[in-house]
Order: structure tokens, then C-alpha cells, then sequence
């Protein structure tokens, strides 16, 4: 990825302020302030927040931990980001299609924007903040051993609470994308 110009740089920080202004149920007890001056010393995870943003994800903090003394980001937008939509799981996932192979896969696209997939327990965690996934479904990092046996899981939210599920790792739909985490 490319570094963000100065002009990038603002408007992301202003869009992100705006979001985290709009939604502080999301991050009780946090300041602006401190979060901003972590992202201006991590270029990198501008870069990386830009990434969310093009791609739909309304990347908001949703949690900082003490003890490392990182930020959390995670996607929140309504639904799955749609840039990130249409995916198969991963490259392996990808490469055993036979017909139909869609443009990406997710844990590469994933990679190339500097983030990670949303874990299970991330993905139960974001849904306590709000009703996300009503319509679509997001990949969620896979355990070893499912991924191993050709499987992958994603979340949604139906009928008031939240659903894992599985599928083979080389499905893929339209309504189905990835929500990333990001800490800075």
C-alpha cells in the first residue's frame, strides 16, 4: 500500500472523528484525542483504515486494551463492506473452483489491506454494539481444524441474534463479504 498524501490523511481523520463522535456507544470512556495521535504515528494503519474505508467498512474503535495499549477498529458498517463482497475464503478455496471463479478471495484481500479477518468472537462482540449483517454475511477467521476439512465459517444476524455457520471455503455469494479488524 501506498502511504496516504496529506490530503487523504485529513479527510480519513475527519470522517473517522465524525463516526466515533456519532457512535459512542461503541467506545465509552475513550478520547478522540489519544486515538488520533496513535493513528498519526502509525502510518501504516492509515493506510490500512483508508483500505476499510474505500471498500465500505466504516472502520470504527470499538474496544483499547490497557495492557498493550492498542485500539481495536472494526468494520461497522450495516452490512458487509461491498468492496469486499462475492469472495471465496482463501486462495486454496479459490483455486478449487471449477466454473464461476469470482475476482478474490478474502483472507489474501484481507492481507493486501493490512487487516485481519474478524474472529468468531469479534464478530459476537461487534453484534452486542448494534444489529450488523441483516441482509448479507460476513467470513470470519476459520479455525485450523474446519479449514482443514474444507470448511469455513461466517456470521449474520437474523431474527434478533446472532448465527455462525459453515460452508466450503470455495463458496461464494453475493450478499457475502468480510468485516476486518485492525489495532493501532
Amino acid at each position: 500500500m501506498k502511504p496516504l498524501t496529506n490530503s487523504q490523511t485529513e479527510t480519513l481523520l475527519l470522517t473517522l472523528q465524525e463516526r466515533f463522535e456519532a457512535h459512542v456507544k461503541r467506545h465509552k470512556e475513550l478520547q478522540w484525542d489519544a486515538i488520533e495521535k496513535k493513528l498519526k504515528a502509525a502510518p501504516e494503519k492509515l493506510s490500512s483504515l483508508h483500505q476499510m474505508e474505500a471498500t465500505g467498512g466504516e472502520p470504527d474503535v470499538v474496544g483499547y486494551d490497557e495492557q498493550s495499549d492498542l485500539y481495536s477498529f472494526f468494520d461497522c458498517a450495516a452490512e458487509s463492506p461491498i468492496g469486499r463482497r462475492s469472495t471465496c475464503y482463501d486462495l486454496e478455496g479459490l483455486e478449487s473452483r471449477k466454473a464461476h471463479k469470482p475476482a478474490h478471495n478474502a483472507i489474501d484481500m484481507a492481507s493486501s489491506m493490512g487487516v485481519k479477518l474478524l474472529t468468531e468472537t469479534q464478530y459476537k462482540s461487534l453484534q452486542e454494539l448494534g444489529d450488523f449483517d441483516t441482509k448479507t454475511s460476513s467470513w470470519l477467521e476459520t479455525p485450523s481444524e474446519i479449514r482443514k476439512k474444507g470448511g469455513a465459517i461466517f456470521g449474520d444476524f437474523r431474527f434478533g441474534r446472532t448465527f455462525i455457520y459453515h460452508n466450503g471455503a470455495q463458496s461464494y455469494y453475493a450478499g457475502r463479504g468480510f468485516r476486518a479488524c485492525l489495532t493501532v
